[in-house]
């Protein structure tokens, strides 16, 4: 392997600073794995998509160390930049959805050695309009408020339901009048939250994705949750999220490789965490196996 460029990069800030204590110990793995190694320290948002968009061509991976968010970053630059290389990743974020559902191991020495000694794992990833996302696109309650926490989509649904529970009247809760189409069907009404995912877990919790989730299979999970028509849906409605029972007529379930989502206003959407826009249309379309990610070679 010697001679090999990897291009490291870096967010500081994620996961209270974790890599700081690791960093020595990550970097000497990738030298001893014949690696020559270039690292960036990202400064700001967006600076590691720009960062991957403009890369000279002299690197054979690119690896980054941060949460969800950092990782879409780079997914964005790489698609953008339309130049392909595996990607190596080290979650050093609060919730690391992604990983979790890659198996990559939360302890940062033991995930640089996945990257220099693993597999390659194509995956799939997500197109949203013009841009991309790596495992979530959602609306609706919570959401809105995910991408100013530390905690990106902290326990989205765990919240949603809470939320729910302290509100006396179904007109203090706020929905959107959307239509959704895919494949020969058509889904219309209110709705509070909504979320297309391509992981086994969101905001820590598993099966709230749906079943048999399988990340390169050219087809999404949708997760839709309909408004209550009175207290007794509502107190139901309660029941299911809290206990991540998806089993509730108001509650829509369903695989799809394309989706379109309308709305009679502009309705908020986060992409893996992120504010990503206020959308009165949206496309959403599965990138089969676009991604390539290093995982654990017994994954």
């Amino acid at each position: 392997m010697a001679g090999k460029r990897m291009l490291f990069l870096i967010n500081p800030k994620a996961g209270k600073a974790k890599i700081r204590n690791q960093l020595l110990a990550v970097m000497d793995i990738f030298t001893k794995a014949g690696y020559e190694v270039t690292v960036h320290i990202t400064q700001c948002k967006q600076d590691a998509q720009r960062v991957v968009e403009e890369r000279e061509d002299i690197y054979d991976i690119l690896v980054c160390s941060g949460g969800d968010g950092t990782l879409d970053e780079v997914v964005t630059g790489m698609v953008k930049s339309r130049r392909s290389l595996p990607i190596g990743y080290i979650p050093a974020g609060s919730t690391n959805d992604f990983a979790n559902s890659l198996k990559i191991p939360k302890n940062m020495q033991k995930a640089a050695r996945a990257v220099v000694e693993g597999r390659a794992f194509h995956c799939d990833i997500g197109a949203f309009n013009r841009d991309v996302f790596v495992y979530v696109a959602a609306f609706g309650m919570f959401t809105d408020v995910s991408y100013g926490t530390e905690q990106e989509m902290k326990n989205m649904l765990g919240h949603m339901a809470y939320i729910l529970e302290g509100m006396k009247r179904l007109a203090a809760i706020k929905s959107y009048k959307m239509r959704f189409l895919y494949e020969n069907t058509v889904i219309e009404g209110d709705f509070l939250f909504g979320m297309v995912t391509n992981s086994v877990s969101v905001g820590g919790f598993k099966k709230l994705t749906g079943k048999n989730v399988e990340l390169d299979d050219g087809e999404l999970e949708v997760t839709l949750v309909r408004r209550p028509a009175n207290v007794a849906d509502l107190n139901r409605l309660i029941a299911s999220l809290l206990d991540r029972n998806m089993e509730n007529e108001l509650i829509y379930w369903f695989k799809t490789a394309r989706l379109q989502a309308e709305s009679e206003e502009s309705v908020a959407w986060t992409l893996d965490g992120e504010f990503g826009g206020e959308h009165e249309k949206v496309l959403i379309e599965d990138y089969k196996q676009a991604m390539c990610i290093m995982v654990p070679a017994d994954k």
